[in-house]
């Protein structure tokens, strides 16, 4: 059961009020409820909103939380005037402060997806997961070329995720590719990738997780045996090791630390906004 309600509330998408909130809140050991309210761009939304939380601070009996990257300034006071949940304005701890330091005022843009018609670094984003998909699991080695990074290992060792995380939160191209028996029997990486060595990141993960989770897709099987996982594990690292390749294990980080990891050896200048 939640402990208390946590409320993220913004004129755009949320993800920003969201993003922050959570990384403030997962310093404390409670369990919250998570309640996204986005797009609250009138003041008719925000005397809803208003109304919503106070409701649920009268049926908990306690002050909800109450995340806001708001910026118009009308729609803010509303909240202000009015909720009855802890209320912490991000854009008002932040920007004005900035504002001050800077001598100039921000441009009070609503969401980091405006204007997005207009943004190459958008459409370069919506490139990169194209590219992404089209060559998820070895399904195209066309234009590999045209990759920044391509991505290898055994299956169910992260290489989707990963791929799809480094597009779409950097518009990195990744391509991702599954090294298989045949490959092990060769004891070569596919000829398809040997011409894009210096472009490959290698990723691992510890046999006993690796059953664990292929045992979901095809539970009993011998592509799920602990001794197959084992063997592929064993045979991947030791490829990789060979052909030079960098590579670490996924099995205790997150999608966001793999991909750090990834960035910092392969484009670093995309760690700096």
């Amino acid at each position: 059961m939640h402990t208390r309600t946590v409320f993220f509330i913004s004129d755009g998408t949320g993800i920003t009020a969201e993003t922050f909130g959570n990384a403030i809140l997962a310093q404390f050991e409670f369990n919250p409820r998570h309640v996204r309210l986005p797009f609250v761009d009138s003041v008719d939304k925000a005397h809803q909103v208003v109304r919503h939380v106070n409701h649920t601070a009268e049926i908990e009996g306690k002050k909800p939380i109450v995340f806001t990257t708001l910026v118009n300034v009308d729609i803010m006071q509303v909240l202000e005037e009015g909720c009855k949940g802890m209320l912490l304005d991000m854009f008002g701890t932040f920007v004005r402060p900035l504002e001050i330091e800077l001598g100039m005022k921000s441009s009070h843009r609503i969401g980091r997806f405006s204007d997005v018609s207009k943004s190459k670094a958008y459409h370069d984003r919506i490139e990169a997961i194209n590219f992404s998909l089209t060559h998820d699991d070895g399904q195209s080695t066309r234009d590999l070329e045209k990759s920044d990074v391509i991505l290898v290992g055994v299956s169910r060792s992260g290489k989707t995720p990963t791929s799809l995380y480094l597009a779409m939160q950097h518009g990195l191209k990744a391509a991702n590719y599954p090294l298989i028996p045949e490959d092990f029997d060769r004891q070569q990486l596919p000829g398809a990738l040997v011409a894009h060595r210096k472009k490959i990141f290698g990723l691992s993960i510890q046999p006993e997780r690796l059953a664990e989770i292929r045992n979901e897709r095809r539970p009993n099987s011998h592509y799920a045996s602990l001794e197959n996982c084992r063997m592929e594990v064993g045979e991947a690292e030791a490829m990789m090791r060979r052909a030079g390749i960098r590579w670490l294990s996924t099995t205790t980080k997150s999608i966001e630390e793999i991909a750090t990891t990834i960035l910092q050896e392969i484009r670093p200048e995309r760690l700096e906004y």
